[in-house]
C-alpha cells in the first residue's frame, strides 16, 4: 500500500535564469513534527531509499495523479538535520507545469506529498496507536499538491527571487533567538540584543550577512 505524507511549501525565487527553467528548492518532509494525519518522520528515514533510488529516479507529480505524465524532475534529494531536502525543476514545456509554476510564483500553491511504502519494520504506533513514528520508508514519488498536512516543511525557493523577512526570522529560530528577539534583531539590528546574548548565540558573520541583505530590501 503506498502511503502519502503532505507538506505546507513557501515558493520563492532565487535568479533570472533558474527561474526561466523552472528551478524550486525546499523541503518534501520535515522531521520530527506530527501532521494532521497522525505521522511523525523519524530522521533518517529516507536514507536507505535514496542509496537505492537517485533522485532522477523519482517522480514529480501532479496530486499523485500517476494517469498524467510527470510535471518535472527531481535534480536533488538528500536529507539534512531538518528534513528531506528537494531540488526540482518544472518541465515548462508541459502545460500543466507552466500552471504549477505560476501559481508557485504568486504564493497560491504551497503544498508538497510524498509517495512512499513503509519499509519492513519501518513503522512503530504510540499514543494507543493514534500516531505512527516512521522510521524507513521506500520513496516513490513527491507531488506538488493544493492542500499540505505537514504544515512545518517548508520549499525555501522556487529560483529567481532572493530571501525574504520570513526567511530571516525563521534562521533566526532555528539559531536559538525567541520570536520577539528575532523580531527586534531584525528591526533593528544585533544591537537590539544585550551583547553577551548576542555573543552567546554564536552568530556566524554568515548569518549576519544574509540579515544584512534581508532587511536591506
Amino acid at each position: 500500500m503506498k502511503d502519502f505524507i503532505e507538506a505546507s511549501a513557501e515558493f520563492k525565487f532565487a535568479d533570472p535564469e533558474a527561474a526561466a527553467r523552472g528551478e524550486f528548492v525546499g523541503y518534501a518532509s520535515v522531521f520530527g513534527n506530527i501532521d494532521l494525519g497522525g505521522d511523525i518522520v523519524e530522521r533518517g528515514a529516507f536514507s536507505s531509499t535514496l542509496q537505492k533510488r537517485g533522485a532522477g529516479d523519482v517522480a514529480m507529480l501532479w496530486g499523485h495523479d500517476v494517469r498524467q505524465p510527470p510535471i518535472g524532475k527531481w535534480l536533488e534529494l538528500r536529507e539534512d538535520d531538518r528534513g528531506l531536502m528537494a531540488k526540482g525543476q518544472l518541465i515548462l514545456d508541459v502545460a500543466k507545469a507552466r500552471d504549477v509554476h505560476a501559481l508557485m510564483k504568486e504564493g497560491a500553491l504551497k503544498g508538497l506529498s510524498i509517495g512512499y511504502r513503509v519499509a519492513e519494520g519501518g513503522a512503530e504506533f504510540e499514543r494507543n496507536g493514534r500516531v505512527r513514528r516512521i522510521k524507513a520508508v521506500d520513496l516513490f514519488e513527491i507531488s506538488v499538491v493544493t492542500m499540505p498536512m505537514n504544515t512545518r516543511a517548508q520549499v525555501q525557493r522556487v529560483k529567481g527571487e532572493g530571501p525574504t523577512i520570513r526567511d530571516a526570522e525563521e534562521a533566526l529560530r532555528e539559531a536559538g533567538f525567541s520570536r520577539s528577539e528575532a523580531k527586534a534583531i531584525l528591526a533593528h539590528g544585533f544591537k537590539a540584543m544585550p551583547q553577551r546574548d548576542a555573543d552567546e548565540a554564536g552568530q556566524s558573520q554568515e548569518l549576519k550577512r544574509l540579515l544584512a541583505t534581508l532587511t536591506s530590501r
